[in-house]
């Protein structure tokens, strides 16, 4: 599987985490996010996960920021993307069975390292159910 990853500065040391798992697993990994805790501007590091997802260069991505909403919106801003505020395994399990995500954010700030990690491999290993949940993502696009 391609996914792509990013993060602000809130976000450096889960994105080594969930790289090393994802690496672990056989996945390709593109890295757009920042590995340095200074300040930096999310919209920065979110928009390509967006674009490489909404062009398929990636199946899936992956966000994180301090409460994974900015991050998130800015990914939503690209068509095609449907990017979940996750901060628990069941949302992000939710997300992807009703409605189809395919960017799951991270809120570094609300979750740890361990939970993210547990999140992203939900996420990845949950199928979308179609059914009476298609036509509701059929209303969501740009």
């Amino acid at each position: 599987m391609k996914i792509s990853i990013g993060n602000d500065h809130a976000g450096p040391d889960y994105k080594k985490a969930i790289v090393e798992m994802l690496q672990a697993k056989g996945h390709e990994v593109t890295n757009y996010g920042t590995d340095s805790a200074e300040s930096v501007d999310y919209p920065d590091f979110g928009r390509p996960v967006a674009t490489d997802v909404s062009e398929g260069k990636a199946d899936f991505g992956i966000i994180i920021c301090g409460s994974g909403n900015g991050i998130s919106m800015t990914a939503n801003k690209q068509s095609k993307v449907r990017a979940a505020l996750c901060w628990m395994k069941e949302i992000a399990v939710l997300a992807r069975q009703h409605n189809d995500a395919n960017i799951i954010s991270i809120p570094a700030r609300f979750t740890s390292i361990p939970q993210a990690v547990e999140m992203v491999e939900a996420f990845l290993n949950t199928e979308f159910e179609g059914g009476r949940h298609q036509n509701r993502v059929d209303k969501i696009s740009c």
